[in-house]
């Protein structure tokens, strides 16, 4: 069984030690830490308000204590509170405000200071080049954070600190070589680690042994309750087991735990699409791309939740989003030709169409490619435009499904 972390709200025991800090600190007898403890257990009983101001309180008498800042950024949901707080003149502060800028995924922004960092004598900092990677792997640039990982692990060897985000990327990578040595040298380090139990899991998820992988999420959520990735990732391991149920438990203890994690709520989007429950499914979605509105599969997905409820237009404005956003599994220019293609609107086909087989990027499936060119060689056919129908009928040719004379439609 996963470890539920309990309710506080119903912690008598909470209720009286935040009665008592909070005496004291309407006394002036709380020092930095103690603060921290105060701010720490108003989040918990949920005076979000007072718990933030708390902690820039503390922030301000123990600006060296970094827990401090990590409780108060857990407590910020965007921009305008980011920036309506008063926080103390310290260097530090420019490692909250990097990191505040990853979390809110304003990625340019974190990029740029987490480079100014580097440039001020930081560049061989372990926590500062794996900030940066998560940042450069945030913009795509896969091989960029991999070799950033890769210079940390050269460096310190026995650094295991956000570890579990390389074997992520490693896994996304289905870099099965590098993710089992990783996995096998985190063991050898320290095998109770929470992010040893991560790389471990993601070691047997990629290998296909979805039972063994989430039980080395369960064993690190045993370890830590409040662990967010090994939420996530069990939500996934029970999606691939199709245990809807347990996916939904999982992805929302992820969302207790942290309310930006996007995996989280696109994780219920899916499970949601899966029960035939389209309205959640589309609630889900739209948090998702709210946290990562330049994620072209974030607004894909919503795309195609509008599509199944028949909202056409959302749609449509949803796939040409993915597209200009950058369209990372280059599949929104074939939803958005196939949806005009259903609605008749064949000039707006063909021009989608176009657009998808020039795509040199593609990684298309053979049949959507088939398709494709079907319809190309079919349009200018009507038209009787006959060097256009015949230069796409060549490449018909190169599929089985589209040997045949095509058909006019």
């Amino acid at each position: 069984m996963t470890v539920v972390p309990p309710d506080p709200l119903k912690n008598e025991s909470l209720r009286l030690l935040c009665s008592d800090l909070r005496k004291d600190h309407m006394a002036d007898k709380l020092d930095g830490f103690s603060l921290y403890l105060f701010g720490v257990t108003l989040k918990k009983l949920q005076l979000t308000r007072e718990a933030m101001d708390v902690l820039v309180e503390a922030t301000h008498k123990q600006p060296m204590h970094w827990g401090s800042w990590l409780e108060l950024a857990s407590l910020i949901t965007d921009r305008e509170k980011l920036e309506n707080l008063c926080l103390p003149n310290h260097w530090i502060k420019h490692f909250f405000m990097a990191h505040m800028y990853l979390e809110l995924q304003l990625i340019d922004e974190g990029l740029a200071l987490y480079c100014k960092l580097q440039s001020m004598g930081f560049e061989k900092n372990g926590y500062v080049l794996a900030q940066t990677a998560m940042t450069v792997n945030y913009r795509r640039d896969v091989d960029n954070a991999i070799e950033t990982f890769k210079k940390i692990i050269k460096a310190d060897p026995y650094c295991l600190d956000n570890m579990d985000t390389y074997s992520n990327i490693l896994y996304v990578k289905e870099m099965k070589v590098e993710l089992a040595y990783l996995a096998h040298r985190a063991t050898e380090i320290d095998k109770y680690r929470l992010e040893t139990c991560c790389i471990v899991g993601n070691y047997y998820s990629l290998r296909g042994d979805h039972q063994k992988a989430s039980m080395y999420f369960h064993r690190a959520l045993k370890l830590n309750p409040q662990y967010l990735s090994a939420w996530t990732l069990l939500g996934h391991e029970f999606m691939e087991m199709r245990n809807t149920n347990g996916a939904i438990h999982s992805y929302r203890q992820a969302i207790e735990v942290n309310k930006r994690d996007y995996r989280a709520w696109y994780g219920l989007g899916q499970t949601y699409e899966i029960l035939k429950m389209p309205f959640y499914a589309l609630y889900y979605y739209k948090q998702a791309q709210l946290l990562r509105p330049h994620d072209s599969r974030m607004v894909q997905a919503l795309g195609e939740a509008y599509e199944k409820q028949n909202k056409i237009q959302d749609a449509l404005k949803c796939y040409y989003k993915a597209c200009n956003v950058g369209d990372i599994e280059g599949m929104a220019l074939l939803k958005l030709a196939t949806l005009y293609e259903k609605l008749g609107e064949h000039d707006h086909a063909a021009s989608a169409y176009t657009d998808f087989v020039m795509d040199e990027f593609i990684n298309a499936d053979r049949a959507d490619l088939s398709h494709a060119y079907k319809y190309l060689t079919q349009y200018p056919l009507k038209r009787e435009q006959l060097d256009h129908a015949n230069h796409y009928a060549q490449k018909c040719l190169q599929f089985d499904e589209t040997k045949k004379k095509p058909k006019h439609y």
